[in-house]
């Protein structure tokens, strides 16, 4: 049997109708993660919520070490001995999953109802038509800063670049603290937490992220150009020796009070809560201009989704409609603050500086890092190349219109819509 008919037969199995639920009874479901540091989590919380609503049907969680995920999973795909769920990667390693028969498409799925364009475009097929994985959570661009440096200081939450610039100004002048922790010494977070983190604001989010896609925007337009001109600007703020800190180096330098401002992923929140002893606050990335609208990079991370030989699949499928539910996206995001439920429905997190970044939703436009969508499939990789570049930006040793050439010129040497 080919694996297309396979995945039919499936699909026509699956279909949660009352007979569904009661063949999904007596079944025992295995998740396959790369995220074994939320082991706990699973079993304390998340599993057992479950099965109160589900008493037939028992779940395990399995993590494999991070960086052996990739590999061990092919192996027992390979070998057929797989669990019956599947934790997955955003983007390409998923969808390569899915192409060779690994992942179920989930068109079908009640609970994907649930999630928008941006949530399932990590693990969706490149035509839009086709998702296999239900989205779990995305983890949010922006700034955390030291409250009690900025109610020292005098100063307001920034809410334009001008605004941005002129507080680092004064914390400068004032001099205890370096007024912002990032160095670029491992450059990949001078792309991530600088470039992407305020760059959507110029590009207009899925506007200029779909426009670059089809080829109707180059890395040389100026609303590509514009962030690495900003970004330029952070140099005089990164304190002595930027060059060679390290992102552990910039974390320790925000959470032992030494520095104002981080530019940061939401990932941060659980670590900074534990290590640093004075109250945080956090902004969204400041508009260029006063009445402008605001976009974030809302970047989808993790999701789940069902091995097609699974010999439970109605169970699979009351499970994959659980995770798509309030009740999950409650308990996982308050379970792990800085990880955001990217279904529809607003979740109330106890976390106040999780609470800050997840409001920003209500008020800027959602968007994900611009490479990780089919531009980086090529050598050179955009990815790549961006962190490279934006480090060497911030460092003063490339221009950003330099950059932007450069970058675009390694797209439209592999890229067709950029040829």
């Amino acid at each position: 049997m080919t694996s297309k008919s396979l995945t039919g037969l499936l699909l026509a199995s699956t279909l949660l109708g009352s007979a569904g639920i009661a063949n999904a009874q007596d079944a025992e479901l295995t998740i396959e993660s790369w995220r074994n540091d939320d082991l706990e989590i699973w079993q304390s919380k998340l599993i057992p919520a479950f099965e109160a609503k589900h008493p037939g049907i028992k779940v395990k969680f399995t993590p494999s070490a991070p960086a052996e995920y990739n590999a061990v999973l092919n192996s027992k795909l390979e070998a057929g001995s797989a669990g019956d769920l599947i934790t997955c990667r955003p983007f390409d390693a998923s969808l390569a999953l899915y192409d060779s028969g690994h992942l179920a498409p989930l068109t079908d799925l009640e609970g994907m109802k649930n999630f928008g364009s941006v949530a399932k475009s990590a693990w969706i097929t490149d035509d839009g038509s086709t998702p296999f994985c239900v989205p779990m959570a995305s983890v949010i661009h922006g700034f955390i800063y030291n409250k009690d440096a900025f109610d020292e200081l005098g100063l307001s939450v920034p809410k334009t670049e001008a605004e941005l610039f002129a507080a680092l100004d004064k914390i400068k002048e004032d001099g205890n603290y370096i007024p912002m922790a990032m160095g670029t010494n491992d450059q990949w977070e001078a792309a991530t937490m600088g470039y992407q983190n305020i760059g959507p604001n110029y590009w207009k989010g899925e506007e200029g992220r779909n426009a670059l896609i089809k080829g109707e925007q180059k890395l040389t337009d100026d609303v590509w150009v514009k962030p690495y001109q900003t970004l330029a600007k952070w140099k005089d703020y990164l304190g002595d020796g930027f060059e060679a800190q390290t992102y552990p180096d910039s974390q320790n330098m925000f959470t032992l009070g030494r520095a104002a401002v981080y530019p940061a992923g939401s990932w941060e929140i659980s670590g900074f809560n534990n290590l640093a002893d004075f109250k945080m606050g956090a902004f969204s990335p400041p508009v260029p201009n006063d009445g402008d609208d605001c976009y974030i990079s809302d970047h989808t991370d993790i999701a789940i989704g069902m091995n097609p030989k699974t010999p439970n699949p109605d169970a699979a499928k009351a499970f994959l409609n659980w995770v798509a539910s309030p009740e999950f996206a409650a308990l996982y995001a308050n379970a792990l603050p800085g990880f955001f439920p990217l279904s529809n429905e607003p979740v109330k997190l106890d976390d106040p500086l999780a609470q800050e970044f997840v409001s920003w939703r209500e008020k800027c436009n959602s968007t994900i890092r611009s490479t990780y969508q089919i531009l980086s499939r090529g050598t050179p990789n955009l990815e790549n190349e961006t962190w490279n570049a934006s480090a060497n930006v911030i460092r003063g040793t490339e221009t950003p219109e330099d950059a932007a050439k450069r970058l675009q010129d390694g797209l439209s040497s592999w890229n067709e819509m950029h040829k």
